[in-house]
Formats: structure tokens, C-alpha cells, sequence
């Protein structure tokens, strides 16, 4: 039932004209795949179809047995759509071996240590005149604000994309779905 409250609630507000964010459920659904709480990040990421592009450039830059570990991490893990809206060949590109420092950089920079929800997130942004920010891994910082009903994500160059499902659980962590590769 609650499942189906929030889909109504989130159906409801796009036909309004606005825009929803889902905060997940217990297992909730993403790219097609139910997400287990007992699973690591990779574990369930390998089964979201809106995913391949991201996990593909996981292997490739050697990060699955990191992923995998015991963390904890929060991913803000883009979608196919998102790698689609980087530049042509780009992604090509990044997974050959000679570009693997690139790519793990890139990578490394939607990673945050720790398990961070959204509720820490809007917290923490309320603290601090509307923008949380946290140092990813890769060791620049990642900046968050209010964006219409959801939050918005802000790259070390200015490019913006929003959080489009929120507080997947992870045994070794969180994923936020975002709609952008953010780019330190």
C-alpha cells in the first residue's frame, strides 16, 4: 500500500506540472530490478537495466571488489540516459585501459564515504544557507540544494543534475539515482 501511495503521490504531482522525486521503499524498484538492503552496491547494481553503462565503467576502472567491500559508501550512481548525455564516443573513450586513471577519477567522484540519506542531505543543506556539501572520494566536493520537489546536484564545473531516486539501501551502503555525470 505504501508503494502505491507514493506512485499516486508522485503521479499526481507530474501531472500537476511538477516534477517528483521517489524516495525509495523497501526494496524498491530501479531500472527494472527489485533493490535488496542485503545486497552490496555492485550486487544490485549488476541488475538495474538503466545501469550497464555504469557498471561496465565499474569494472573497467577496477572498482567492483572496492564497491563490494564493506564501505560504507553512498553512490550517486547515474543512469544510462546520463552517460548518453556525455559528448559522442566519450564513454568509449573512458573504458579503454589507458584512460583507467580517468575513468576511476571520474568514478570516484560519486562516491562519498559514509551512509548519507536524504534526510541528511535536506539537514545538513538547512544548516548551511541551502547547499550541503560533501568531499567525495576522489577528494573534491559534491554540492546539493533544493530542486522544485527533490534535490538538485552540483559538479566542482558548474553542471547540474538532480537526484531522481533517492535512498536505495545498500548492505555496504546508499545509492542515490542521478540524472547527470558529474565531472570534478
Amino acid at each position: 500500500m505504501k508503494k502505491l501511495v507514493t506512485t499516486t503521490l508522485a503521479a499526481a504531482a507530474l501531472a500537476a506540472g511538477g516534477s517528483a522525486v521517489v524516495y525509495a521503499q523497501t526494496n524498491p524498484m530501479v531500472g527494472g530490478a527489485a533493490m535488496y538492503p542485503t545486497k552490496n552496491i555492485v550486487e544490485n547494481a549488476v541488475n538495474s537495466k538503466d545501469h550497464t553503462t555504469l557498471v561496465a565503467a565499474v569494472k573497467a576502472a577496477g572498482l567492483v571488489d572496492t564497491l563490494s567491500g564493506p564501505g560504507p559508501f553512498t553512490v550517486f550512481a547515474p543512469t544510462n540516459a546520463a552517460f548518453a548525455k556525455l559528448p559522442a564516443g566519450t564513454v568509449d573513450t573512458l573504458v579503454k585501459p589507458e584512460n583507467k586513471a580517468t575513468l576511476t577519477k571520474i568514478l570516484t567522484y560519486h562516491v562519498v564515504p559514509g551512509t548519507i540519506t536524504a534526510a541528511q542531505i535536506a539537514a545538513k543543506a538547512k544548516a548551511h544557507k541551502g547547499v550541503a556539501t560533501y568531499t567525495t572520494v576522489q577528494g573534491e566536493p559534491l554540492m546539493f540544494m533544493k530542486s522544485g520537489t527533490g534535490w538538485g546536484i552540483k559538479d566542482a564545473k558548474g553542471h547540474t543534475g538532480k537526484i531522481t531516486i533517492a535512498n536505495v539501501r545498500q548492505s555496504n551502503g546508499m545509492i542515490h539515482v542521478i540524472d547527470t555525470v558529474m565531472m570534478p
